[in-house]
């Protein structure tokens, strides 16, 4: 055999390896689309259980954005099985745990909507509830969605009072209260330190009246004390002192109030006629806490 001829074979017997290899990997990701359909196409005709287990196994492997689509897509193929308010509860979990809250939200409201009856229903409000309030921010950021954390555990309270939730929903919503006091009292003190009394006092006014039973009440007293001395009003700040001692004697507070109160040579006591003192007899009758 020619030289010529040798490299003539050896030209082809390259071609048909390269010509092999392609139709190789054409033919593989021919597979691979293929798969990937019948993947798709397979789950249109699952049964709704199975769909089910897909989910789970999904969750339970860490991976709830994915578990939530399953979920959803049982509702979805299966909406009149018995299956389809378990995923749909279960979906809502699953959004909230991958704090996907605008989806767990319309979710858990989509259950309560088609499903307002059932055992799972507190737990749909619950997750509602938890939705708002795993988004509360700092204190010193809008509290807007405070306010609707509180609304909605307020019906988990109110509704489902007898549920395993119920507990639960009554310490949030009490920590829920407790941040809108301290953004209160945040802008209270933002006054008072550039001595805006005004100011300062009608927030601080605003804890007293409405937060009362916050954490944040004492130290409202002992600034209504500073601000109504620092503006010459000694009967209200006489009456806040009074108010801060009846409820709060053991509180530093009250011992940072008496201080300012005899420094001026003042007592911490009922005095004159004003909203403070409405407040003085609330406390004195038992009403007030």
């Amino acid at each position: 055999m020619g030289l010529q001829a040798m490299k003539g074979g050896a030209f082809l017997l390259r071609s048909g390896k390269t010509g092999l290899a392609l139709t190789l990997i054409l033919a593989l990701a021919a597979c691979s689309g293929a798969r990937e359909r019948n993947r798709e196409i397979a789950l249109e005709e699952l049964e709704a259980e199975p769909i089910y287990q897909q989910a789970e196994a999904q969750l339970e492997a860490g991976n709830p954005d994915r578990a939530a689509e399953l979920f959803i897509e049982v509702e979805r193929l299966h909406p009149y099985s018995e299956w389809a308010s378990r995923a749909l509860i279960m979906a809502t979990m699953a959004y909230h745990q991958d704090r996907d809250y605008e989806n767990s939200r319309a979710s858990a409201q989509r259950y309560l909507d088609f499903y307002p009856g059932t055992e799972d229903a507190a737990y749909a409000q619950y997750l509602l509830a938890l939705s708002y309030y795993d988004q509360i921010d700092q204190v010193g950021r809008d509290q807007g969605i405070t306010f609707q954390a509180l609304q909605a555990l307020r019906v988990v309270i109110e509704q489902y009072p007898d549920s395993e939730y119920a507990a639960s929903a009554i310490l949030k919503f009490d920590l829920a209260f407790d941040h809108l006091a301290g953004k209160e009292m945040e802008i209270g003190r933002y006054y008072l330190r550039r001595q805006n009394y005004a100011a300062a006092i009608n927030r601080f006014r605003v804890v007293v009246e409405e937060f009362q039973t916050t954490s944040h009440t004492p130290e409202a007293l002992l600034r209504l004390v500073e601000s109504y001395l620092a503006l010459g009003l000694t009967n209200e700040a006489q009456t806040a002192g009074a108010i801060l001692g009846y409820n709060f004697q053991a509180s530093p507070f009250y011992d940072d109030a008496f201080r300012l109160l005899t420094d001026q040579d003042l007592a911490p006591e009922a005095a004159g006629e004003s909203w403070l003192r409405e407040i003085w007899q609330q406390t004195v009758r038992g009403a007030w806490l």
